[in-house]
């Protein structure tokens, strides 16, 4: 056809196609029972004008629309002064899934999601509502959906299983794989379990095995004993420690002085100190250290970087243990080191409630960014005599 139109063409037909393809409707429709066929399609029409000053291009136009394929077209009489009586297409219909789904090739994804919702009607129908919502996504694991099933039926059966992934006896089925699939298996075991059976302030992937009762790995706490003179391991000088959260619990380290510090160099290199311990900090993760009842008779010091992070970590762990102190995060040690300050790429800016009144000071100055913009000292820059003199003052 000379010159452009906006008439529709067969491509567009076939885009219409292919959004309600990409919406799911078509395979919904499957799940449902409720089809969404004989289906009329959007059509833009040639005007009179057209049909008086483009009559050749018109009649290209009718001929393509009349040879769609998969499409039924109604046409309508069109009277004209100059052109008399002429057939334009006024309706396209696509009158059934089949129809559409060769329209756009989809044939062959549509017996495959129909081989999906044939074993989920057998094996577990009450995930058919999500298939339904979330056709495509099913879709995309075809090859791993009867071995979802599988896993489904078997949660079903072994509910807060307390054991490992690994001890999950299903043919067909490793840990790596559930693993490897737990985001969809959430959504899945959501549906399938009793509200009894799911942990809900587990959230996200990482909380796969705590969310729906599996054994998870112990959480361990590594620590090291900074005075000599408390023999924690016999003929061993110096040792680097690391327990599980419950054994670390069960301790009587007879120290007075906790340190947590975020570096494992640091960690390695703290100073000596009598009645004192050093831990390898867990960035935002404190919650190993609820409720240890010799750990909440010690003095807590916290040695994070001097960044709004390091703030904000500090302001979490007080959450757990309330007197916890900063060590070398003031802003005396920010300027003793100006020429190594380096740059935090993200910012903390939220409200922290548990800081000091010179913690909350260099903290807003921070994320207000009016000393340096994004502003961070990391705690490894520090020089060593300042760290020791730090520790020194504290005895």
């Amino acid at each position: 056809m000379r010159g452009s139109t906006n008439w529709t063409t067969t491509d567009n037909l076939a885009q219409q196609v292919e959004k309600l393809w990409e919406r799911g409707a078509i395979l919904s429709s499957f799940v449902t029972d409720s089809s969404i066929f004989p289906l009329r399609m959007a059509l833009k029409a040639p005007s009179a004008a057209d049909l008086r000053d483009r009559f050749g291009d018109v009649r290209a136009w009718v001929q393509e629309i009349r040879s769609a394929p998969c499409c039924r077209v109604i046409l309508r009489e069109f009277r004209h002064r100059v052109q008399g009586a002429n057939f334009l297409p006024d309706e396209i219909w696509i009158d059934s899934a089949e129809d559409a789904l060769r329209l756009v090739d989809k044939q062959k994804d549509a017996s495959r999601f129909q081989s999906i919702l044939d074993a989920t009607r057998q094996r577990e129908p009450l995930l058919l509502d999500w298939l339904a919502q979330y056709p495509l996504r099913a879709l995309a694991f075809a090859a791993e959906w009867k071995r979802f099933l599988e896993i489904a039926a078997w949660m079903r059966s072994n509910p807060v299983p307390t054991r490992y992934l690994r001890q999950v006896d299903i043919p067909g089925v490793h840990s790596k794989f559930i693993e490897g699939n737990c985001g969809i298996l959430s959504e899945l075991f959501d549906i399938l379990l009793p509200p009894g059976a799911i942990d809900f302030t587990a959230t996200g992937a990482g909380q796969f095995v705590k969310r729906y009762g599996f054994l998870g790995k112990p959480l361990r706490i590594r620590f090291r004993v900074l005075d000599p003179s408390l023999k924690v391991l016999p003929n061993a000088p110096n040792p680097d420690f690391s327990l599980d959260a419950k054994s670390f619990a069960s301790l009587a380290p007879g120290v007075s002085r906790v340190f947590i510090t975020e570096n494992e160099v640091n960690y390695l290199a703290f100073p000596q100190a009598e009645s004192s311990m050093v831990l390898f900090g867990a960035g935002y993760g404190f919650e190993m250290l609820r409720n240890i009842e010799w750990l909440s008779k010690c003095s807590v010091h916290y040695w994070g970087d001097i960044d709004t992070h390091g703030f904000a970590i500090l302001d979490q762990l007080r959450s757990l243990l309330g007197d916890a102190q900063s060590l070398l995060m003031d802003q005396d040690t920010l300027f003793e080191f100006q020429p190594l300050w380096g740059r935090e790429e993200k910012q903390a800016t939220r409200h922290l409630s548990r800081l000091t009144i010179a913690e909350q000071a260099l903290y807003d100055a921070l994320r207000n960014n009016s000393i340096q913009e994004n502003l961070r000292l990391e705690q490894e820059r520090i020089g060593y005599r300042w760290v020791e003199r730090a520790i020194w003052t504290l005895s």
